[in-house]
């Protein structure tokens, strides 16, 4: 394999990252509009923010996705621990 070559290939593979990249994007945003409509619901309902059994029982399915995968289930885990967090806070900022 030439320098050339492998350059090519490492181009193609970062423009393909990128381009899942900005699909992670749509989906967070996604995400995030959906769980504006849970706090709206939450709100409106005098419902707690925070769902602890639901975080508990979501992060355990979250780390069984990854058994088939080669995904590290810490990481995954620590990674929707970070989205859920974000997601409390904007839960507990909406006026109840």
């Amino acid at each position: 394999m030439t320098t050339e070559f492998a350059i090519k290939q490492l181009l193609e593979a970062r423009r393909i990252i990128d381009e899942i990249d900005s699909k992670l994007i749509e989906i967070l945003d996604e995400r995030f509009r959906l769980t504006r409509e849970v706090g709206l619901l939450k709100a409106e309902h005098k419902l707690d923010p925070v769902d602890k059994t639901r975080e508990v029982e979501k992060l355990a399915k979250l780390r069984s996705l990854c058994d088939k995968k080669t995904l590290n289930p810490d990481f995954i885990e620590e990674l929707f621990s970070s989205i859920m967090e974000e997601v409390v806070k904007n839960h507990q900022s909406i006026d109840r």
